[in-house]
């Protein structure tokens, strides 16, 4: 029996290497990354969840999804639009970039 355990490099994409498709993967990894920083700046501006959904326009409940890193609730252009109201310029990245 062996003890040695197999390790597979992977991309820089975690969803494609879970099996999504290059298209749903690649969303999906801008979501996440885009969530992220909304998040890092709700941090860095200690702000309450009340104080940043009245920023963001949206109710209580929703900036509890995006802590929670519950992303599947909102599409790119929507979080785009709170980077833009956390007054972090952003533009949609062109399908060419994204390898589609």
């Amino acid at each position: 029996m062996s003890n040695e355990i197999k390790v597979e490099e992977g991309s820089e994409n975690i969803f494609k290497d879970l099996g999504f498709s290059d298209e749903v993967a690649e969303e999906e990894l801008l979501k996440a990354q885009l969530g992220s920083e909304i998040f890092r700046i709700l941090q860095e501006r200690k702000l309450t969840q009340a104080e940043a959904a009245k920023l963001l326009c949206v109710k209580q409940s929703e900036i509890s999804h995006l802590k929670a890193a519950k992303l599947s609730y909102y599409s790119v252009e929507r979080l785009m639009t709170f980077l833009n109201r956390l007054n972090r310029d952003s533009q949609l990245p062109k399908p060419k970039d994204l390898g589609l």
